[in-house]
């Protein structure tokens, strides 16, 4: 197997003050920036460089400058965006983050990433005021004993970071009850988020972010893109994007994209910025990759040599003959189209992946007419092991 490049991109809770200064010294950087603060409606320079850790807590400050910073700072890492496609072997985001990975991975424009995250932190922002919530990392303790204690004060394991990290949230009088009363063996620390996102709280900004993913126009993810909800490998443009509006009132299991990161082979992991917590992750959860923390253009240099070394560039070629369909997860597979010659629509279900806990339904994210299966039914396949080929017809392309 060869050399595995995963690109992932921080949430909310990882920017500090003052964290883009050193950025703006990049030729370009700062036009940029300022291009996607005329999309926020907002100073983001500003937020990244001089305002105070109170302002940049605010929700509807916080998302727009983490995914502008994260989308900006990118491009320093690709002489052209072009190259980080066929560089990168997957890419991930933690929570708001995900939005981050969604445009690199070419699901949507940088300028509808930052449409789409003005809203989620507006919002967001006004979900948390109708009730004050907040959420807190609880660090080690039994899993089992870490779960009862969260149930026993009402609270919602919002983030499953793996690395023995927990995330939960809930009302400010649950988290003080938490504190109070932990897990045995467990440390509880504050975060500093504005809400208990992840959580029922935040349903209203659900139903207005469902409203406009509607009139979002998508493209496929141009490399795996693995969702924060389950760990699964994404291929359809829509799902991407519904899965961002349902992640705002769900819990974020980080711990499973860190598992399909390992299945599909990592060697090198680069979390770009405000970066820091995913990467600390990664060095306790997969043993033996490489991993960095892309945290000032001092690690540009080691960002280029493990890009290099661990993402080769493919031989670029023009348009397809055919198209794979990869498996999302982890499990058996079952054919549900078999006949050579078969046609099958964008969207169509082509086969279902059936792990130990639930089924998983494979839909062709593009359509085409079937060339043949790459395995069989009832293999064991992995995320992102392609399964079939399609040719793509022309009133399907």
């Amino acid at each position: 197997m060869g050399n595995v490049l995963v690109i992932v991109a921080p949430g909310q809770g990882s920017q500090s003050p003052g964290f883009l200064s050193s950025w703006l010294e990049l030729p370009g950087f700062r036009d940029r920036m300022d291009w996607l603060s005329a999309v926020a409606g907002m100073d983001l320079v500003a937020h990244g460089t001089t305002s105070d850790a109170e302002t940049i807590k605010d929700t509807a400050v916080a998302q727009p400058l983490i995914v502008a910073s994260g989308l900006v700072s990118l491009l320093s890492l690709f002489a052209h965006p072009a190259d980080g496609f066929r560089a990168v072997g997957a890419g991930g985001g933690h929570s708001v983050g995900e939005i981050t990975a969604a445009a690199a991975a070419g699901v949507l424009t940088a300028e509808q990433a930052m449409v789409f995250v003005r809203e989620r932190g507006r919002g967001m922002a006004e979900a948390a005021a109708a009730t004050p919530t907040g959420m807190s990392a609880v660090l080690g303790g039994d899993p089992d004993e870490v779960t009862a204690a969260l149930e026993r004060h009402g609270l919602t394991p919002a983030n499953i970071n793996g690395a023995g990290q927990v995330v939960a949230a809930g009302t400010v009088e649950q988290l003080q009850a938490l504190r109070e009363d932990p897990p045995p063996r467990a440390r509880v620390m504050p975060l500093p988020v504005a809400g208990a996102f992840h959580t029922h709280h935040m349903a209203p900004a659900v139903d207005r972010l469902a409203r406009y993913a509607r009139a979002i126009s998508t493209h496929e993810p141009r490399l795996q893109l693995v969702s924060n909800a389950d760990g699964a490998v994404l291929q359809g443009g829509r799902e991407v994007l519904g899965r961002l509006v349902a992640q705002v009132s769900n819990p974020v299991r980080w711990d499973l994209c860190q598992q399909t990161f390992a299945d599909l082979g990592v060697t090198g992991l680069i979390e770009i910025p405000p970066a820091g917590t995913l990467a600390g992750l990664a060095k306790r959860a997969l043993p033996g990759v490489e991993v960095l923390a892309l945290k000032t253009p001092d690690d540009l240099d080691a960002a280029h040599r493990m890009i290099r070394e661990h993402g080769p560039v493919a031989e670029e070629t023009g348009d397809p003959s055919w198209r794979l369909v990869v498996s999302p997860v982890k499990g058996t597979v079952t054919a549900h189209v078999t006949e050579p010659g078969h046609r099958v629509g964008p969207g169509d279900t082509v086969a279902t992946i059936t792990t130990l806990r639930d089924s998983h339904p494979v839909p062709a994210p593009h359509g085409g007419r079937l060339i043949e299966w790459l395995v069989e039914d009832g293999d064991p396949v992995s995320p992102g092991q392609p399964l079939l080929r399609l040719h793509p017809q022309e009133d399907y392309q």
